[in-house]
């Protein structure tokens, strides 16, 4: 099984951190991460989102030589995600989208934290798009940067707990999606400090992702 993780930003070290992430999800499969390094440092609201789009579509065929059996596009806000299954061969995932069907099919009320408020418009509008709407309990921001996140200080995790806490006793959720590909090497860390159910986005996109190339295989 080959999954390649694309990351539409151009911040290598978090490609570096999401392949771990997934490798450690799914440590049967090879899994290889590209880098779309013409994309902006990092991707907070629609602009930066736009502005990823067409280097992610040009990392399709690299994806192809890897051998990919699916591509999971490594951005919690889902981008480019309906362009790349038009134009992929196989099965194209989003780590937004593993987090609400994997909340679904644990039948769990979801809320997400995630970076900054800018996000908020987009990620609600992907949950209303792709009909989770009526599972989602709110759309928290942390107000912490992608890069920020993706650095991990101690206050930084701090602050992401303090979201999933609130998202539990003011929204009433009964799990928390991790609404950034950088929170996804953090879930430890935050896991320890809440008993409330976390979903992060690489994880559930290994599992969905091998799911969806196995059922694909089936049906041809």
């Amino acid at each position: 099984m080959n999954i390649v993780y694309i990351n539409p930003n151009g911040t290598v070290g978090m490609t570096d951190g999401i392949v771990a992430a997934a490798r450690a999800a799914l440590p049967q499969a090879r899994i290889v991460g590209l880098t779309n390094r013409d994309g902006p440092a990092a991707i907070e609201g629609p602009a930066d989102g736009a502005a990823a789009v067409p280097g992610l579509l040009r990392l399709l065929p690299e994806a192809r030589k890897h051998g990919a059996d699916a591509i999971v596009i490594a951005c919690f806000d889902d981008t480019g995600l309906a362009q790349a299954q038009a134009a992929a061969s196989c099965p194209v995932l989003g780590i937004g989208q593993s987090c609400y069907v994997m909340a679904q099919l644990l039948g769990l009320r979801f809320s997400v934290v995630t970076s900054l408020p800018v996000s908020i418009p987009v990620i609600e509008d992907n949950i209303a798009q792709q009909g989770f709407s009526g599972n989602c309990a709110s759309v928290r921001a942390s107000g912490l940067p992608v890069l920020t996140i993706d650095e991990g200080a101690p206050e930084t995790i701090a602050r992401i707990g303090l979201e999933i806490e609130e998202a539990r006793s003011q929204d009433g959720a009964s799990c928390v999606v991790l609404g950034c590909a950088g929170m996804a090497p953090l879930k430890p860390a935050l896991a320890a400090a809440t008993d409330l159910p976390l979903i992060d986005g690489v994880a559930a996109s290994a599992q969905l992702a091998s799911a969806a190339a196995r059922g694909l295989a089936q049906a041809r």
